[in-house]
């Protein structure tokens, strides 16, 4: 298990499953999570029996009975059952779906339908709901079943005989959910979903540049994990999360430094910085020269 600051939890697939790369539960024998949390695997969460609703990422989606949740790694989300509920869990690693695709598990929405569409149905999840009814639902609870049986036994080729069940399940919510996947994929759903995300979380940050800041509370205040997050920031503008913070506060600082007459220290402070003597080096750093040269070489 990997602990965060951020109070929200990330998983393992020892944590969750007997083996290192694939488990299956159900509503007898899986330990309930009812808060918020992350894992570092795929989840697919197929509902037979409770109506209820996932949380994932900013969105919230309907869970009938026959309804899936197919969770990326590392996305926070939760789904809480009321009594009664009866339900599969299925928890497997990127190595198991898919032994060639060399990626990170962070790079996913980067990887096009073409190259691994059995990847649709978890990233347009934040996108639309997934039902299977009538002979779709019987069959992928006939999936399931087979699934268990063999995880359990772990006989001769074992786990091929569950990666294709597994694979037949992800098949047969692309076909009954094609054009809905197709069309959120057209509009590059996976793409929206992170730039949305990186929106939310810039926006966070500029509302609240004047408090503490750290990767962990942003993160929360946002409803992704950390380790998305830093990687999101990364990925978007080429700096870290602590970086691109600090850029931030600089410019105003600078701003507050040519266009208003408050001391040095103010708006250090305002710029969220209780030592003034570290936010001057910093402010070297970033400029060049300290801030009351550089308020007066502008003024």
């Amino acid at each position: 298990m990997v602990a965060a600051s951020s109070g929200i939890r990330t998983y393992t697939l020892p944590e969750r499953a007997a083996s290192t790369d694939f488990g299956i539960r159900d509503e007898r024998s899986v330990t309930r999570i009812v808060a918020a949390h992350r894992h570092a695997y795929f989840q697919i969460q197929l509902n037979l029996a409770g109506r209820t609703e996932q949380h994932i990422g900013a969105a919230v989606r309907p869970l009938p009975p026959g309804g899936l949740s197919c969770v990326l790694p590392y996305r926070v989300h939760r789904i809480p059952h009321p009594p009664g509920s009866r339900f599969f869990v299925l928890s497997f690693s990127l190595a198991f779906l898919r032994p060639e695709l060399d990626v990170d598990p962070l790079d996913l929405e980067d990887v096009p339908l073409t190259a691994a569409p059995e990847l649709a149905p978890f990233l347009y999840q934040e996108y639309l709901d997934y039902r299977l009814q009538g002979a779709a639902l019987t069959r992928a609870r006939g999936m399931c079943e087979r699934m268990r049986v063999a995880a359990t036994a772990r006989g001769l080729c074992w786990r091929e005989t569950v990666r294709g069940e597994l694979l037949t399940l992800i098949g047969l919510v692309c076909r009954m959910h094609e054009s809905e996947l197709l069309s959120v994929s057209a509009g590059r759903g996976a793409l929206r979903s992170r730039r949305d995300a990186y929106t939310r979380a810039m926006r966070y940050v500029r509302e609240h540049l004047t408090e503490r800041l750290n990767l962990a509370a942003v993160a929360r205040a946002v409803e992704l994990s950390p380790t998305y997050l830093a990687h999101l920031v990364k990925k978007e503008t080429g700096k870290t999360f602590t970086e691109l913070v600090t850029e931030r506060r600089m410019d105003i600082a600078r701003e507050r430094l040519v266009h208003t007459a408050l001391p040095i220290h103010a708006i250090a402070a305002d710029v969220g910085f209780d030592d003034v003597a570290y936010f001057a080096r910093r402010f070297r750093r970033q400029y060049g020269v300290p801030p009351g040269r550089f308020r007066r070489e502008r003024q």
